[in-house]
């Protein structure tokens, strides 16, 4: 006798009898609950915000506790948080663990299927932070779109001084620098003389007056001086605009306290001082102390900007992931285990979209070139399996350092290179050693020979 999946399902344990579900779409969404709850257990609803309160009602009608809801796009986003206001306990679930059997593709099939595999508790819920984390992610999210913004427009700038010939990106290290700026607003206003440009170099410019005044020897049509001038007032609104950013980011930051912010006479002394470009406008490092009792910029590779990045794509407290195993996995950096039949198939790295592992990975590249103990381990995978790999394995290991020093408090310290090589050396020579004696062969150290230099 065949048994069918239906069947297969029924005799399940319900674990979730509370169970509701959502087939989310941009101008209706498909509700369904336990048909023991209601004669019409599947409902379509509208959009509109009224609609999601009437949809919240008959939930509660319905007796229901949990809901689950695809990520489709960000039609999620307004559902997901008028239940949420509302007491349910909501879970967002990734499209690719919710897929329905082939055939029979409806939204009302769609949601029963959901709601039932819901009701099995057989639904992960995807990581969304506490509402304050939330906050400041849309904030950091906000920044960054502006930051791309403003990019665009200092590239208009260098175009338009390109098109009068004005060659200062030659002479100046960047544009929008002290000297590039106070040139620019020159221009601007309407001065043109080569020599009175070149008066306005910043004493730190490596360039001469002498060849500043060369570059700027251009043709100065009128049409380019408006594409400049335009180009100047947007790069100075979006500026504004990015300010506008870091104060709200400066009250998030303290709403996360909570009024209890950690004492920051204990923050351990700065790492370095080196101002990175494009940080927030307040003291990021002392404000992040106060919230988690950490200082993250302790780990190579992480400064304080992307400290910042990191705890609001991740959240203030790790206890989600069980352990740094679970976390590296969440973000794509620990190696995959597709293995049939006792064989391994594939070690590769699952692709991701996660933007906290975006930011690790950067950390790893930049750190490959310093001397430290993370920066020997990237060059010596790096020779030995390439870049790419070296960048994945080195973040892999930031992220433990992170979850640690987040989780449990840990403080890091810098081994350093040296170190680090030597231990990788005796490593290899213990394996060395113990595989000669599995062979019955004993390694012996050759003799140095002494140093025949003449002084």
């Amino acid at each position: 006798m065949t048994v069918t999946k239906s069947a297969k399902m029924d005799a399940l344990a319900m674990v979730n009898p509370g169970a509701a579900a959502i087939d989310i779409g941009s101008t209706m969404h498909m509700a369904a609950v336990s048909p023991d709850a209601d004669e019409n257990p599947v409902r379509a609803f509208g959009t509109f915000t009224g609609d999601l309160h009437d949809m919240a009602r008959w939930f509660k009608a319905c007796r229901v506790t949990s809901v689950a809801m695809e990520s489709t796009g960000v039609y999620w986003i307004p559902a997901y948080e008028v239940l949420e206001a509302h007491g349910f306990h909501v879970i967002l679930v990734n499209a690719r663990y919710a897929k329905n059997v082939p055939g029979r593709k409806t939204d009302v099939n769609d949601a029963s299927w959901l709601q039932r595999l819901h009701s099995y508790g057989l639904l992960r819920g995807s990581f969304r932070p506490e509402a304050g984390v939330a906050t400041l992610r849309a904030y950091l999210r906000q920044r960054e779109r502006l930051i791309e913004y403003c990019a665009s427009h200092i590239q208009h700038m260098q175009k338009a001084l390109m098109e009068m010939n004005v060659q200062l990106h030659h002479v100046v290290s960047d544009i929008t620098g002290v000297t590039g700026m106070r040139i620019i607003r020159a221009i601007a206003a309407g001065e043109r003389t080569p020599s009175t440009l070149a008066e306005m170099r910043d004493s730190r410019c490596h360039a001469s007056a002498e060849k500043i005044c060369a570059a700027l020897s251009g043709n100065w049509r009128d049409e380019h001086i408006f594409a400049l001038c335009q180009s100047l007032a947007l790069y100075d609104f979006y500026q504004t605009k990015i300010l506008e950013c870091d104060r709200k980011l400066e009250t998030a930051l303290r709403a996360l306290e909570g009024g209890k912010g950690h004492d920051v006479s204990c923050l351990p002394k700065v790492r370095t001082k080196t101002k990175q470009v494009n940080t927030p406008d307040f003291e990021v490092r002392t404000a992040l102390y106060r919230v988690l009792g950490v200082d993250l910029t302790q780990i190579h590779g992480i400064g304080p900007s992307l400290a910042l990045k990191l705890v609001g794509e991740c959240g203030t407290d790790l206890a989600g992931w069980p352990s740094s195993k679970h976390f590296t996995s969440w973000l794509c950096l620990a190696p995959g285990n597709k293995i049939s039949c006792g064989k391994l198939l594939s070690s590769k790295t699952r692709r991701s979209s996660s933007r906290a592992a975006a930011l690790l990975r950067l950390a790893a590249t930049t750190i490959g070139r310093s001397d430290t103990a993370l920066g020997a381990f990237y060059r010596r995978l790096s020779a030995r399996a390439g870049k790419a790999k070296a960048v994945t394995a080195t973040a892999r290991k930031i992220a433990v350092l992170f979850y640690n020093s987040l989780r449990y408090g840990m403080a890091y310290h810098d081994p350093g290179a040296s170190r680090y090589e030597e231990q990788y050396r005796s490593r290899v020579i213990g394996n060395l050693q113990r595989r000669a004696k599995a062979f019955g062969f004993s390694l012996l150290e050759m003799p140095q020979e002494p140093d025949m230099s003449v002084s």
